[in-house]
């Protein structure tokens, strides 16, 4: 990779946008790449795409995707030489998700007295609550969270965390994430640390892991991923369920919710509610 940082930025109409999304993930060349979409003009139906490539091979491959999508304008900037991660964290507010406040260190003074308090640190992992994906997954938990609680909960990949320590704060005994990155499980348990919850989080790809088998089954999983590795883990997640468990998935768009709905329904899943924020989708689902 070279020395420039740079962040490559698509605007255009949400259906081009989402679809150019959709390339970006089916594009194994870019099968790890940070990015968003989210909406910026309502009025004028003016979507964006922000990504961040870390490799010059990642960077040629999105800019020969976006470049399949001419009615996109696509601008490359140069990142400042500094910590932009953090900087750019350092602005965002907190975000509130019914019972749940999640901030960082920078907005500690504003949690209220009256919420479940999460202080996420994001550093190289994904999931501070402000992406759609994030928060609709709290949204969902907290709607949950009204009927009935989860003794057993495993979030599979979990980022920096923010799932399972949400259900290690609101009573779960048993509160384990996975993650393929190894950063990101060094964040998530440093975050547990932070937030005195009792979360564990363990280096695995897949539910194969002996710490996940030995808490097998599970009241509620989460899954925030993306809609490829939603659909190849359905069976595996089905198993890791106990009857009648349910299940929170997201990190797919609105144009992905059929293909995943039908690799679920046909393990015998049902529908329970669906939440879309910006052109993600956040979907609940029971194991019958």
């Amino acid at each position: 990779m070279s020395d420039e940082a740079v962040q490559i930025i698509a605007r255009g109409p949400r259906r081009e946008a989402e679809a150019a999304a959709a390339a970006l993930e089916a594009e194994p060349a870019t099968e790890a790449l940070t990015y968003s979409i989210l909406e910026e003009d309502e009025d004028h139906d003016v979507w964006r795409i922000d990504a961040f490539p870390t490799e010059d091979d990642e960077r040629s491959a999105i800019e020969a995707v976006l470049a399949r999508f001419p009615a996109l304008r696509v601008t490359t900037e140069v990142l400042a030489d500094a910590d932009w991660l953090a900087m750019a964290l350092s602005g965002l507010p907190p975000v509130r998700a019914g019972r749940f406040f999640v901030y960082g260190a920078h907005d500690k003074g504003l949690a209220p007295a009256s919420t479940i308090n999460l202080r996420i640190e994001a550093g190289a992992a994904f999931g501070t609550g402000h992406h759609g994906t994030t928060v609709g997954c709290l949204a969902a938990f907290d709607e949950l969270l009204k009927a009935r609680r989860f003794p057993r909960v495993l979030d599979v990949g979990c980022g920096t965390g923010v799932l399972a320590i949400a259900a290690a704060r609101t009573g779960s005994k048993v509160a384990i994430g996975t993650d393929i990155d190894a950063p990101s499980v060094r964040i998530a348990n440093e975050n547990a640390a932070l937030n005195r919850a009792d979360a564990r989080f363990v280096h695995a790809s897949g539910l194969g892991h002996p710490d996940v088998r030995a808490h097998a089954p599970y009241d509620l999983v989460f899954a925030n991923i993306l809609a490829p590795p939603l659909v190849a883990l359905s069976q595996d997640i089905k198993l890791a369920l106990r009857p009648g468990g349910l299940a929170i998935l997201s990190g797919l768009l609105r144009t992905q919710e059929r293909r995943v709905l039908a690799a679920y329904m046909s393990k015998g899943f049902k529908l329970q509610r669906r939440i879309h924020r910006d052109a993600w989708a956040t979907l609940v689902l029971r194991r019958a």
